[in-house]
């Protein structure tokens, strides 16, 4: 009878720590599915924030621009003489050509970037997955091990 009150003691303990293990699981699940819901209008506002401060600098440029122009039509002596303006446009030109290569370096390697984290959050999981069922297997193995030695040295009935 003690013996079977042991027992019981020991699968109503036992119990208790898989329910305290399945609710921390499922608590933890509850909140990350909760930042998942709120994360399709995060990168929208992101979205239109950029879009917002994309179209503000175009506004920008072309209203400075304007406005230099509009001054410089104003003025009867010329801000930028025939000879220098060939080579200012050139190199204007060039310039721009080389800061869109840039910014589109620097896109492709962010896009990399990017595709790198994420392929390595991919492998961290496998890897979590991998050292969670290794653990298992050993505990497993233990508790099958320490279970053998306890009868061995148990009284039997």
């Amino acid at each position: 009878m003690v013996e079977d009150k042991s027992k019981d003691d020991k699968s109503n303990a036992s119990a208790r720590v898989t329910d305290l293990y399945d609710t921390v699981r499922e608590n933890y699940i509850r909140v990350v599915d909760e930042l998942t819901k709120a994360q399709p209008q995060y990168i929208q506002s992101v979205s239109n924030l950029q879009l917002d401060y994309i179209a503000a600098i175009k506004n920008t440029i072309h209203n400075v621009v304007s406005a230099q122009k509009l001054l410089a039509s104003n003025v009867n002596v010329p801000a930028v003489t025939s000879p220098y303006s060939d080579d200012f446009m050139r190199q204007s030109n060039e310039i721009t050509k080389n800061v869109i290569k840039a910014v589109e370096i620097n896109s492709r390697l962010t896009v990399n970037a990017i595709n790198a984290a994420a392929e390595n959050f991919r492998t961290i999981n496998g890897t979590i997955e991998s050292v969670r069922e290794f653990t298992t297997n050993a505990a497993k193995a233990w508790n099958s091990f320490l279970t053998s030695q306890q009868q061995q040295f148990l009284p039997r009935p």
